[in-house]
């Protein structure tokens, strides 16, 4: 990802739209955020389990997360701009949330049981391989299984990249023999489960 190009973006959102607003997250509009997040839901049943959020932004999946599994026992939000992790703070006090200003490439993240990421994988990227060392990298973060979204064609701007199911699913089955590819939920988008057994 190139990582200064999104920084500098984010940043002027924020400054220019506030953290409540769509533009300043990277979503077209609410609706758009919310049906990823629920398709994410269908991962597993989170109660009794931990969770890691790649690319969190202001937290809002934590809150989400809650109204359907009251009994998660930790969540840990990671973001590298400082806003937005500032503002997840701000927002969002719970003894079960944590969030954390780093690159969610970092080597110094905690597992969990899983690892979820919605919308933050699809900035687009000069590195050829990104998404799949991204992609495994996650995926050696969790305990039970790893959940992401893409974008399967780009309908605005030339901050994103647009990925094949069928290429992205082939490169998981080279983690795990338990893949699931969820593609009826929205046209442009598309989730992949990525489990331990």
């Amino acid at each position: 990802m190139d990582s200064s190009r999104v920084f500098k973006y984010h940043r002027e959102m924020l400054a220019r739209f506030g953290p409540d607003s769509n533009i300043s997250l990277g979503w077209r509009d609410k609706r758009s955020q919310l049906v990823r997040f629920d398709a994410l839901m269908n991962i597993a049943d989170l109660n009794g389990r931990s969770v890691l959020e790649a690319g969190c932004g202001t937290g809002d999946l934590f809150n989400f997360l809650m109204t359907r599994y009251p009994d998660l026992t930790s969540y840990v939000g990671v973001d590298f701009i400082p806003e937005m992790i500032d503002e997840a703070r701000d927002r969002i006090i719970s003894p079960k949330a944590n969030f954390w200003a780093v690159s969610f490439m970092s080597t110094v993240l905690p597992q969990a049981d899983y690892v979820l990421a919605s919308g933050s994988l699809n900035y687009a990227t000069s590195e050829p391989d990104y998404i799949y060392r991204a992609i495994s990298h996650l995926f050696q973060l969790s305990r039970c299984g790893l959940g992401f979204n893409l974008l399967r064609f780009i309908s605005r701007g030339d901050m994103l990249s647009a990925y094949d199911p069928d290429d992205i699913v082939a490169f998981c089955q080279t983690l795990s023999d338990h893949v699931v590819l969820k593609d009826d939920y929205d046209r442009e988008d598309f989730t992949v489960f990525v489990y331990r057994d």
